[in-house]
């Protein structure tokens, strides 16, 4: 079978790295108690407990869209409403896959520069009507890292949750990239979820090096009351799930899942240094993890599309966008600039 061809389409394209495969090799001797009954099921959610410095509630579902609209669902009632970046993958690319497993909680698209949730456009939103016949705000959904490549600091999580303590509203992160976040913030995990009032992050293994599986963990434990049944019910509850446990181990175990993120943002990085160095491009949005967005003339993307390149242009603003990942190498970047710089001049 031909090789894949050279992509910075997305970092789920990546392969999955050697500490994942390993783990999930080193599970498949022999038989185990099937459900989450498995040794590594439950070393995987203690894994998750120490990196975490807390007694958080630990599920595994097979992608991030189930993770999300299960873990809002778990938050919202059908009559509440989740405020989002009006770019977050909530709201642009699951399908409605939150409101169809909260049975009808609405998005509620909030504006914010370099796809960062606003406070004040936020605290708009909560505050803009409060009569019944106007779904009432419950959750306030941040993206971490952001879908244009930038990042939440710590202050400004703690404005979020400033507002969202004092509305009583919980907090909910799709952190699908949420590694990629702590390699750039050079923060704790901890730091970066409950200590700034997260209350449930569905943490994302499938762009970091994992063949599938994504964690939910949630920090406050009451939310997770019966989250077992709605992962059942909803088809995510894997009879083999040490399958997508076990490489959680080899990841958390190893440091994998921060070096795989620091790898890929470097890539990035170095993406971006070069784009500036060959071409003089500068990036749309601030590259702070492992993606840089460029404005490009279609022509050049037909070109390099033709060329074999792969990289997708309908995420954020309609934008070219070139994604790294644990496994990008210096020598793919040079490459691509090499066929950047023809297909500018062409």
């Amino acid at each position: 079978m031909d090789q894949p061809i050279c992509q910075f389409a997305s970092d789920n394209y990546s392969g999955i790295c050697p500490e994942a495969l390993d783990a999930l090799l080193a599970a498949n001797q022999g038989d185990a108690p099937a459900y989450g009954n498995d040794p590594w099921t439950q070393k995987a959610a203690d894994r998750f407990r120490d990196q975490f410095e807390t007694d958080c509630e630990v599920f595994f579902v097979f992608n991030g869209t189930a993770a999300n609209a299960l873990s809002l669902a778990a938050l919202c009632q059908s009559y509440h409403s989740v405020i989002c970046q009006e770019t977050a993958h909530i709201e642009t690319d699951e399908c409605g896959a939150p409101e169809f497993a909260s049975n009808g909680s609405k998005l509620l698209p909030a504006r914010g520069e370099n796809g960062r949730l606003d406070p004040v456009e936020v605290e708009r939103l909560i505050t803009r009507r409060s009569d019944i016949h106007f779904p009432k705000p419950k959750v306030i959904s941040v993206t971490q890292a952001t879908e244009l490549g930038t990042v939440y600091d710590l202050d400004h999580l703690h404005a979020l949750r400033e507002l969202a303590s004092h509305y009583s509203l919980k907090i909910h992160m799709d952190g699908a990239r949420f590694a990629n976040a702590v390699a750039t913030l050079g923060k704790t995990p901890a730091q970066l979820s409950w200590q700034a009032g997260v209350d449930v992050l569905c943490l994302g293994g499938t762009k970091n090096g994992m063949a599938v599986g994504e964690a939910i963990l949630f920090f406050d434990r009451e939310l997770a009351t019966d989250f077992a049944w709605r992962c059942k019910q909803a088809g995510q509850l894997a009879s083999k799930m040490r399958f997508i446990a076990a490489p959680w181990l080899g990841v958390l175990d190893s440091g994998a899942w921060l070096h795989n993120a620091r790898h890929a943002n470097e890539m990035a990085a170095y993406l971006e240094q070069r784009l500036r160095e060959v071409a003089g491009l500068e990036p749309l949005f601030p590259r702070q993890a492992n993606s840089v967005f460029l404005a490009l003339d279609p022509r050049v993307i037909e070109r390099l599309h033709a060329q074999g390149w792969q990289f997708y242009t309908f995420i954020g603003v309609g934008s070219a966008r070139l994604m790294c990942s644990w496994n990008t190498t210096r020598e793919a970047v040079d490459r691509f600039m090499i066929d950047l710089a023809q297909a500018l001049h062409s």
